[in-house]
């Protein structure tokens, strides 16, 4: 079974994924997967250009885990869809020294819900988990994938609402 961890930018994907495979599941990093597929730069947005079509038609399912911002564009069995209130995503991005205006548009995509829209668009309502991880940590984060990958948690998703972090004006 493929589950995918998707979510926006500093949500927690890979500090999760590193977590699970400690407790000795197989994660893929798809960062690690997609270097082929990179074919060039987005200056004014930071960052790569990706034919994300053809990295998807040919990524090789697994049986674990694949973390990454677009792994809710693979065949996965399940997808947990990471989320972050938007002013801690702006600090944890502020910390990785993000531009501004990449922190921006990010806060701004967990905001308007993005990732999980587009999850929603493909999968199966009864394949999707939902899951903060404002404040929580990733032994926390680990063992609520985990128990929703078991059946032991059902799926859920829809109940966070973070538009009024949506800055109005120019």
């Amino acid at each position: 079974m493929m589950c995918g961890i998707t979510g926006t930018p500093g949500t927690g994907k890979s500090m999760i994924g590193d977590e699970l495979a400690r407790r000795g599941h197989r994660v893929v990093h798809l960062t690690d997967t997609v270097g082929p597929y990179v074919t060039g730069d987005d200056e004014k947005r930071d960052v790569q250009i990706i034919d994300v079509d053809r990295w998807a038609a040919e990524f090789r399912p697994v049986d674990g885990f694949v973390e990454g911002h677009f792994a809710h564009l693979l065949p996965c069995d399940k997808v947990i869809v990471l989320r972050c209130r938007p002013d801690e995503l702006k600090a944890r991005l502020a910390q990785r020294k993000y531009r501004a205006s990449k922190i921006r548009e990010n806060a701004e995509a967990e905001a308007l819900d993005s990732c999980l829209i587009e999850t929603v668009e493909d999968y199966d309502p009864a394949t999707i988990f939902e899951l903060d991880t404002t404040g929580r940590d990733a032994p926390y984060c680990a063992d609520r994938i985990e128990q929703f990958v078991k059946g032991e948690i059902p799926a859920d998703y829809g109940h966070i609402d973070w538009t009024s972090f949506l800055e109005v004006g120019p």
